[in-house]
């Protein structure tokens, strides 16, 4: 069986030839790129399996390099490396088309395990929700009309309810930032809106816990992974 292919590009080359270095040893073929212009070129030349991307990189960021990927690869998981805790930079990576990213500075073993989850989840595209239904387990979701339904059960969810589920499930199988959750859902990160966060995830635990296929998993001091097995 083929090496996994892994399209990386870094800038800060200690830190790049470290990481490089270290997939390598665990099997993985990595192409590392330091200049943002030449990394769409790297990508049709390699054909990888999996993107890599810094986002502050020199003459051209790594969003604008998604978006060329995107356009000439629908699927190719991209994971984006930012030193940015801005949440609009986290919702415009994946608005863009990223599926993962992690914050710097990160352990090698977390990008490892992030690399391996989005290439088992390669052929298991996470749909996104407009304004229609989904099955989730035995649950379907309607989004317009926050409906949580199950067989002949009916339940209608606030506004708050129906985004967060909905927000939790467009990244299912992935961690989400709490930080973000709240800055995305409630405009701010306070203590109050904390507390408000924690009801809201109890409540919808409450309402799933029927489907034992279906998780919301707390990641201690990070966020949350929504889980549909």
């Amino acid at each position: 069986m083929s090496a996994v292919k892994i399209l990386y590009a870094e800038d800060e080359l200690f830190l790049g030839k470290i990481v490089r270095e270290s997939l390598e040893s665990r099997g993985f073929d990595v192409f590392m790129e330091e200049d943002g212009a030449n990394v769409t070129a790297l990508f049709k030349k390699t054909k990888p399996d999996i993107c890599v991307l810094d986002i502050m990189l020199p003459n051209k960021d790594g969003f604008t390099i998604a978006d060329e990927i995107r356009r000439l690869d629908e699927d190719v998981p991209i994971i984006f490396l930012t030193a940015k805790t801005q949440t609009e930079d986290v919702v415009k990576g994946f608005s863009i088309g990223g599926n993962d990213y992690i914050r710097k500075p990160f352990s090698l073993e977390e990008l490892i395990v992030r690399i391996q989850h989005l290439l088992r989840h390669k052929q298991e595209p996470v749909p996104k929700i407009q304004g229609g239904t989904v099955t989730m387990g035995s649950f379907s979701f309607q989004l317009n009309r926050q409906l949580l339904v199950s067989g002949k059960t009916e339940r209608k969810l606030s506004f708050r309810e129906s985004e967060l589920l909905k927000l939790l499930y467009e990244h299912r199988d992935q961690i989400i930032d709490r930080r973000d959750i709240l800055n995305l859902l409630w405009g701010n990160d306070s203590f109050f809106n904390s507390r408000n966060l924690d009801v809201y995830i109890t409540k919808l635990r409450g309402y799933l816990k029927e489907d034992s296929s279906l998780e919301i998993i707390t990641i201690k001091g990070v966020g949350y992974r929504f889980v549909v097995n």
